[in-house]
């Protein structure tokens, strides 16, 4: 009982001695905030103040950073953000870099699917094309073929069905499944949209090409129809980190004249929001000539534009279809050039088209001109 009392009082005079000097403590405390702070003991410089000024400006989190349908950021710190990001790759020369969303149009039967599929064949294996710069290395490419059943992609790169090319593994091409059932509750668009996408995920593969966009969206004529198309495509760009090669058609275009974004069929909408567009030009010279031409840029200048042509030659020196790199020149070279029995012919075929009752526009459309030009040459006629 004794030494019970014993441990209870070393325990008060521990507690004592305890707040004892906590009282002594703050005591020291008191006295020391209360005395003027040595200039010998604290040295605190004005480069001090901008550093620490400086800290809180970087560190200080900006306002409506990503919320609702913006994101707003200082243009220092996107700059910031983009130096992170890799520079850009060539994938074919200055037409198309890693990241863009390119159009290559031209009119029917000028080889745009054989330039196409040379393009992905040149990223899997990673070997440029003669004359087209490649930066980037060998990987997997989807080629969607909405053009050519397998006889006709198989007649392309062979000889006579025989002596078949070999394609590296990295090709991989694409054809709409006939015995595919489209759900209840979707369209035949939105499936295939849908089911693009799966095959981008389940593969993996950054390189896109698909030939070609009516397939995506049967009706593009109009802003309200290809303004969708386009937004969905750079969403997956986006989202995936793609590199998307889509071809295009023109109508019917008057050979003399040079080749602009308003020849891309359907809305401007499609040369609007794409990143790049190039087109292949047929040459008056000779049939199996083509030209190349860039009609809109945004990782580099224009280039290859009227005065400066990639002309190329489509040839099949063994079993692969291909453009083969000839020379630069100017786009007016390969123009034809009207004659007067040319004019004659002309004037001819819009009076008989006039008589079958064809709207101006129609006429236009049918031979290849503006529909101003059809009037001009009936009130030509009419004079006469």
């Amino acid at each position: 009982m004794d030494e019970l009392q014993d441990n209870v009082a070393t325990i008060q005079n521990g507690d004592d001695l305890n707040n004892e000097h906590t009282s002594q403590q703050q005591e020291i405390e008191s006295t020391n905030l209360n005395q003027p702070l040595n200039s010998e003991q604290v040295s605190i410089s004005a480069e001090d103040f901008k550093t620490e000024a400086e800290q809180l400006s970087v560190n200080k989190p900006e306002a409506n950073d990503s919320k609702g349908l913006f994101t707003v950021k200082t243009a220092n710190r996107w700059i910031e953000q983009a130096k992170t990001r890799p520079i850009p790759k060539m994938l074919f020369g200055e037409f198309w870099f890693e990241g863009e969303l390119c159009i290559l149009f031209a009119d029917t039967n000028l080889g745009k699917s054989i330039l196409a599929v040379q393009i992905g064949n040149s990223i899997s294996f990673g070997i440029g094309i003669i004359g087209f710069i490649l930066e980037a290395l060998g990987q997997l490419v989807l080629y969607f073929d909405f053009e050519l059943s397998d006889k006709q992609f198989e007649n392309r790169y062979s000889i006579e069905f025989q002596e078949h090319y070999i394609f590296n593994d990295n090709f991989l091409r694409v054809e709409i499944n006939a015995d595919a059932v489209i759900p209840d509750n979707q369209t035949f668009e939105d499936f295939l949209s849908l089911s693009l996408e799966h095959e981008i995920i389940k593969t993996g593969a950054k390189i896109l090409i698909i030939d070609n966009l009516t397939y995506l969206k049967s009706e593009t004529e109009k802003a309200k129809d290809a303004l969708p198309l386009m937004k969905h495509l750079k969403a997956l760009k986006s989202k995936h980190g793609l590199s998307i090669l889509a071809l295009a058609h023109t109508p019917k275009r008057d050979l003399s004249k040079p080749i602009t974004r308003n020849d891309l069929q359907g809305s401007k909408m499609l040369i609007n929001f794409c990143d790049s567009s190039f087109s292949i030009g047929e040459s008056n010279t000779d049939t199996s000539l083509r030209y190349l031409k860039q009609i809109k840029s945004r990782n580099t200048e224009i280039i290859y534009d009227a005065e400066n042509v990639c002309v190329c030659q489509i040839d099949k020196p063994s079993n692969f279809l291909k453009f083969d790199f000839l020379n630069y020149g100017t786009e007016r070279d390969h123009l034809k050039q009207h004659t007067e029995s040319d004019k004659e012919s002309l004037t001819k075929k819009i009076e008989d088209l006039n008589k079958q009752g064809l709207s101006l526009r129609e006429i236009g459309a049918q031979l290849g001109i503006t529909h101003m030009k059809v009037s001009r040459v009936l009130k030509t006629c009419n004079n006469v």
